[in-house]
């Protein structure tokens, strides 16, 4: 092996302080006061999740003796895998808060959708990276990539899983860009969920947001045909998000949208879970109520305070200063991986670093952008800290193979 003084020690420490952070918030949401209200298969949540920890660990340094080349060799059968497991749990899986996507043998469940991120990402840069023809105009290689990404993300729909739904998506754009998609076309895929946003609040906003970026894609790119098809394709999302709220959607989603962007419009229903998330992050102060002393998390006001919303009970419990570590070490760590991918000079472990923290980054972004009421509730968890065995292991392999790029990257040379 390398030098064990070239491992970046400082990604595992932030490995261990979130992990070390979820337990204690896990802990305090199942095993205080709290516990009384739980059920009895919620109360061995802490004791699984210490086990998860300890599988993490084992995977995070027995990766380190595989070599990297092994991601390239087996990405194609690890994806044809995940997706006859995907197929399989379609089928098969049992259905947990209404999605389909668990598959269980004996005492052990997983998902299959955790195990297929990895595939997916895995296989679409192998793909990419050995076609270097990603353009405005010969986007074949893209549409091929596009598919890749599609087809899990569609099973994934089909497991009524919306929020890993969205994860999936949201790599089309990450992992073209990297592989050479023009900075317009790249914007243009992006556009679409800008406008949705914006077009939530008012459609006046969702209007703006359509002529700004036509115009930003016109100025970078300076195609007419582009364009073109960017100002129609905004005109078609906020008409179409339009007739969504007013003639598609049942009267409880459309509840569920208003409440987003005004709690007070619904408080005791689909407003409920974003009234009672920001009492309890805005009651910690700086440095919070103390360990198992959160009253919005004892007293159960916080729904799925495990998963979900697990950032609220750190910062009811642990203030600002808690929530503050927990913001600062992610940001340490995309930074540093970011890094760790500049610093590659083989294309496949660029595109896997870079695609692996944007998933990251994506789900650290909805699940605190949700505990704070600025973004829809989705139901992500927050990687390597909310509760959940698949979700755990899989962030950490995923954090294991970046790991294991970057220790051998001297070696990691370019092959076909």
């Amino acid at each position: 092996m390398n030098n064990i003084r070239e491992f970046s020690w400082s990604v595992v420490l932030c490995w261990v302080i979130l992990a070390t952070i979820g337990l204690l918030a896990i802990y305090s949401a199942t095993q205080g006061p709290v516990s009384e209200f739980l059920s009895e298969f919620t109360r061995p949540i802490f004791r699984n999740q210490v086990i998860f920890r300890i599988l993490g660990l084992i995977f995070l340094i027995g990766l380190q003796w595989i070599s990297p080349r092994s991601f390239i060799q087996g990405s194609y059968l690890l994806y044809g895998i995940g997706i006859i497991l995907m197929i399989f749990t379609l089928f098969f899986g049992s259905e947990i808060n209404g999605a389909k996507s668990w598959l269980r043998f004996g005492p052990f469940s997983f998902q299959s959708s955790e195990i297929m991120k990895i595939a997916t990402i895995l296989a679409t840069a192998n793909y990419l990276t050995s076609r270097r023809d990603i353009s405005a105009e010969n986007i074949r290689a893209a549409l091929t990539a596009v598919l890749l990404i599609l087809v899990p993300a569609t099973l994934v729909l089909l497991q009524n899983d919306l929020g890993t739904t969205l994860v999936f998506l949201a790599l089309i754009p990450v992992m073209l860009f990297w592989s050479g998609l023009p900075y317009g076309v790249s914007l243009f895929m992006i556009s679409p969920a800008i406008i949705v946003y914006l077009s939530v609040f008012s459609w006046v906003w969702g209007l703006i947001a359509v002529f700004i970026l036509s115009a930003l894609i016109f100025f970078i790119q300076k195609r007419v045909w582009l364009i073109v098809t960017s100002f129609v394709t905004g005109l078609v999302t906020l008409a179409g998000i339009q007739l969504a709220l007013t003639q598609i959607l049942k009267p409880h989603q459309v509840a569920r949208i208003f409440a987003f962007t005004d709690p007070s419009y619904d408080p005791s229903g689909a407003g409920w879970n974003v009234i009672q998330a920001k009492i309890a992050i805005g009651s910690g102060g700086l440095s919070g109520k103390g360990f198992m002393q959160g009253t919005q998390t004892q007293l159960k006001f916080l729904p799925e305070q495990w998963t979900d919303f697990i950032f609220c009970v750190i910062g009811e419990e642990f203030g600002f200063l808690g929530a503050g570590l927990v913001i600062i070490t992610f940001i340490f760590l995309f930074t540093r991986l970011l890094n760790m991918a500049g610093s590659h000079k083989h294309p496949f472990a660029q595109l896997v670093t870079v695609s692996i923290t944007s998933v990251f980054f994506i789900h650290f972004f909805v699940n605190i952008g949700s505990a704070t009421g600025l973004l829809p509730v989705i139901g992500i968890p927050l990687p390597f800290i909310s509760s959940g065995g698949s979700a755990f292991l899989t962030n950490t392999i995923m954090l294991a193979i970046c790991l294991n790029m970057d220790f051998y990257k001297r070696d990691f040379s370019i092959y076909r």
